[in-house]
């Protein structure tokens, strides 16, 4: 796999990658438990590291097997933030957070089809039911995206599952929800791996996440839209620029649940394993990021190495964002927000584990204008253990 920016950072030893059992129902991002971690890992985020390096033309290179618990990248082993704010609680399962200019952000219930605007404030109003999600299994009313243009023209943007597919369907909203508009249809829908994210990138296009639905084959398949990054134009035709003159942006995808920009520009993914692996990938037009062929760190040619791993029971990442030289990545099965520095290559340093069973699962983390992160409980979602109060939407000042 080649490898341009930076190093696979590993947090199980090579050993693991013989674990091949499939991904069990139920369990977002991860099958059976892997073998326990060193207990360094447990304080650092880093256990035994292993490197993929490259060269400069990209091809693999470099060395593997890194000193364990070597920083890689530069960064912190321990950050210690201020307690979480409660800002909003009693929700089911808050799937996604996007941001109007004005401060105030949109919601998305994954089961309940409903669209939420919640102020800074905590106030709740039900923006719309958003017709035709069909939720059940992983599917429902997953990402939602504010066109960057939302002062012109008040589009929003909705992921969803519905009957027969996942979609991708535009709005008026002014205050209520009008002039629906499907976008994108066909998109394959599955029990689980239904990706969903949206995202609008600094170029002024709207990127989505899709899943294979648990069909391996599909994300090596680029005629599917199955197991890849999406990016169009606000009317839901490929982009100028896309790599195969279709939607299709970069493909072998498992299934892609976080989508976040640095200041510099560069595109990172959140994406869940099988057994062994999740991921953290620097994405990069018309790539192949391996799945089924590969999970984790292949060193094979033809396919990208992600920047970062875990084990499935230390992340199952979803949600993610990008606030003070650091991406924060939201973990359902691990149960803790992760920071992971970035630096000005797009090469990432050792992560952080946060809040660690503080709060339960961890769905969506948003940056909201005010520098505060806005991140979602995913408690009452059928595979977790609900608390007083969930699902609920957390506040934290990031630190730097």
């Amino acid at each position: 796999m080649a490898n341009r920016h930076g190093v696979g950072v590993a947090l199980l030893g090579a050993a693991l990658l013989s674990a091949a059992a499939g991904c069990a129902p139920g369990e977002e991002g991860g099958g059976r438990t892997p073998p326990p971690l060193p207990a360094a890992s447990d304080v650092t985020g880093a256990g035994a590291g292993a490197t993929a390096g490259a060269t400069p033309d990209g091809t693999a290179g470099g060395t593997a097997g890194a000193t364990p618990g070597a920083t890689m990248g530069g960064g912190e082993t321990n950050v210690t933030p201020a307690a979480p704010r409660t800002l909003v609680t009693g929700l089911t399962v808050p799937w996604a957070i996007a941001f109007l200019p004005g401060g105030d952000a949109l919601v998305t219930e994954r089961e309940s089809a409903r669209l939420l605007r919640i102020t800074p404030g905590g106030r709740v109003h039900e923006a719309g039911v958003i017709e035709g999600v069909s939720a059940s299994g992983e599917g429902g009313l997953l990402g939602v995206a504010v066109s960057p243009r939302y002062g012109t023209d008040h589009f929003v943007f909705v992921y969803f599952t519905g009957e027969k597919d996942n979609r991708i369907v535009r709005y008026r909203y002014d205050g209520r929800l009008s002039d629906r508009r499907v976008i994108v249809s066909g998109i394959p829908k599955g029990a689980i791996h239904n990706g969903g994210r949206l995202a609008f990138g600094p170029d002024g296009y709207l990127y989505a996440s899709t899943g294979e639905t648990g069909e391996r084959g599909m994300a090596q398949d680029r005629n599917s839209l199955g197991g890849k990054i999406l990016r169009m134009t606000a009317d839901g035709r490929p982009a100028a620029g896309n790599p195969f003159g279709t939607l299709v942006w970069t493909y072998g995808h498992r299934n892609v649940q976080g989508l976040a920009w640095d200041d510099r520009g560069h595109l990172f993914a959140t994406e869940f394993g099988q057994n062994t692996y999740d991921e953290i990938n620097l994405i990069e037009k018309g790539r192949n990021y391996g799945w089924p062929v590969v999970e984790g760190v292949g060193n094979r040619s033809g396919y990208t190495d992600p920047l970062l791993t875990w084990s499935t029971a230390e992340a199952s990442p979803s949600g993610l964002a990008y606030a003070r030289g650091a991406l924060w990545a939201a973990a359902l099965r691990g149960e803790r927000l992760w920071r992971v520095p970035v630096d000005a290559s797009g090469r990432v340093g050792r992560p952080a584990a946060l809040y660690t069973g503080e709060y339960g699962r961890l769905r969506a983390v948003a940056a909201a204008p005010d520098g505060t992160l806005w991140v979602s409980t995913s408690n009452r979602d059928g595979r977790g253990s609900p608390r007083d109060g969930d699902d609920r939407i957390l506040v934290v000042r990031p630190s730097s």
